[in-house]
């Protein structure tokens, strides 16, 4: 049976304990926390803190920042890693398993004009690898993971298929840097979603849901059950973390979700 988690901008509430109350009664077992930029995350310490001694359980953190650490301003790149070391801290002190990040997020997109960017693909290539592995490195250090996120085409133009991201972690060679799976962005990228799940499997660190069209899983075409079945076969044992827009009754289409995913799988 997969664990399901939810972000915590999507649960009513004003504090995480709140949060935490309607989550647990919807059948969730964890919230996923969003990471902004500007050391905000760090500055939550005292609230989290408080959060995890009232029990509420927080295993993740989505970054949730403006700029990545693929982008192509060199000082951007760094006050990217930067933050992403001082999120995986974060998470590492409250008793966490990661962070996750796609390499860019609205940066450039080849689907859209201009459709050459300002960097090579063997620039790129440098680029990822090496904030990577200074990330990777860090992961390590703090005993958590990062999760690398593909994102569809028309949100980033490095990492859009699960396999690219399976090639980049190899090539960095650290157990602490693992793929964050997102059934979204897998909908309009990946030929076959459960195959290519199966085809990294070792590798799949983190998993976070929506429906094709993002709004929450069953409101959308996704196959469902093809999509939990390879996740079950490759042995996958983390959260399911839904990360989606709400269509309807926002507080029944969030608190939908677990019951969903476990019909689903079966």
């Amino acid at each position: 049976m997969f664990k399901t988690a939810c972000q915590e901008q999507l649960l009513p509430g004003d504090t995480l304990q709140q949060k935490w109350e309607f989550a647990q009664e919807a059948g969730y077992d964890a919230i996923e926390l969003r990471g902004k930029g500007d050391f905000h995350f760090r500055d939550r310490l005292p609230e989290l803190r408080r959060a995890q001694a009232d029990g509420v359980v927080m295993p993740t953190v989505c970054v949730d920042m403006l700029h990545f650490f693929g982008a192509f301003d060199p000082d951007l790149r760094r006050d990217a890693v930067a933050q992403m070391k001082s999120q995986l801290s974060v998470i590492a002190e409250l008793g966490g398993l990661g962070a996750q990040t796609p390499a860019s997020y609205g940066m450039f997109s080849r689907r859209l004009p201009p459709f050459e960017p300002p960097r090579s693909e063997e620039e790129d290539r440098e680029v990822l690898l090496k904030g990577l592995t200074e990330l990777g490195e860090h992961a390590r250090a703090e005993g958590v993971t990062l999760f690398l996120e593909p994102l569809n085409r028309y949100e980033d133009h490095m990492v859009n298929r699960l396999e690219q991201a399976a090639e980049l972690i190899r090539a960095v060679g650290l157990d602490s840097v693992r793929i964050g799976i997102d059934s979204y962005h897998m909908n309009i990228e990946e030929t076959d979603p459960a195959a290519a799940i199966l085809a990294v499997a070792p590798l799949i660190g983190h998993a976070q849901v929506s429906d094709s069209n993002r709004f929450q899983p069953g409101a959308g075409h996704l196959d469902w059950p093809a999509w939990l079945g390879a996740l079950d076969a490759a042995g996958y044992d983390g959260y399911l973390a839904a990360e989606c827009r709400l269509t309807g009754d926002p507080v029944d289409a969030v608190r939908s979700v677990p019951a969903f995913l476990h019909r689903a799988a079966g």
